[in-house]
């Protein structure tokens, strides 16, 4: 799903049914739908039809038929959002799975920032957009590794401090020979080569857009020894940190 540019609100809310009604039949021409549920019900995108369950979220393209069956009263969060520039056409049902309670915080908050500060609640629906492009994207495919991927968000927290292969795969509960074929795997890289160039990308960053020190960059990503740092520059870009401040 490609989220190029920022949702335009349209409403946001708490959406309650199944009270005069046990079915809603609706279409919205021009708008995109995301809800996430707190009951169980039957929908339909088009004539497919899905469980919905409590932690479900659901994202509908413009111009999809929807259907609702519902079994009592039923509450959940709804946005209704302009959507620039995005390709994707199908419905996504799916799980939110770990994502709930941080998809659930960001639409809340787009609630209630919508009356008063709609560009905040367009911030909180975008966030709310990547977690949800990242389960449709993972949707009858391989899930990202759990392991590697606790791996990265360690290092990439860290970069400043001494990063120790072993000591990575012990936070993760596997050994040294395992996680380095899961990283190579799924990474394409081995561990050590992987936060060499996190954190040349971090400095290059830091020398190229920032006023800090040469030495105090250097402490951000984790080389602290001038000689080592310049070493490490030269290598990774062919040039010294004075020069590619230069740059």
């Amino acid at each position: 799903m490609e989220l190029q540019t920022p949702p335009l609100v349209a409403n946001a809310g708490v959406g309650v049914h199944g009270i005069n009604t046990a079915v809603d039949v609706f279409r919205l021409p021009d708008l995109w739908q995301l809800h996430l549920y707190s009951y169980s019900a039957a929908f339909a995108a088009d004539g497919a039809w899905y469980d919905l369950r409590p932690g479900t979220v659901s994202l509908v393209p413009p111009g999809t038929t929807v259907e609702f069956r519902y079994r009592g009263r039923s509450e959940h969060l709804y946005v209704h959002f302009a959507l620039n520039g995005c390709r994707r056409r199908e419905p996504f049902v799916g799980d939110a799975g770990p994502a709930l309670p941080v998809l659930r915080e960001l639409l809340l908050d787009a609630v209630a920032a919508f009356p008063t500060s709609p560009d905040r609640s367009a911030a909180a629906v975008w966030a709310a957009l990547w977690r949800v492009s990242d389960l449709a994207d993972a949707n009858g495919a391989a899930p990202p590794n759990p392991v590697v991927a606790a791996v990265i968000r360690r290092i990439e927290a860290h970069l400043a401090e001494p990063l120790v292969v072993a000591e990575l795969a012990r936070i993760a509960g596997v050994s040294h020979n395992q996680l380095t074929r899961l990283f190579h795997q799924h990474v394409g890289d081995t561990v050590v080569g992987y936060i060499a160039s996190r954190r040349m990308a971090r400095a290059l960053h830091l020398l190229q857009a920032s006023t800090l020190s040469v030495t105090a960059i250097a402490t951000t990503v984790g080389i602290p020894d001038l000689q080592a740092f310049n070493k490490a520059c030269r290598k990774a870009f062919g040039a010294s940190p004075r020069a590619l401040r230069g740059r």
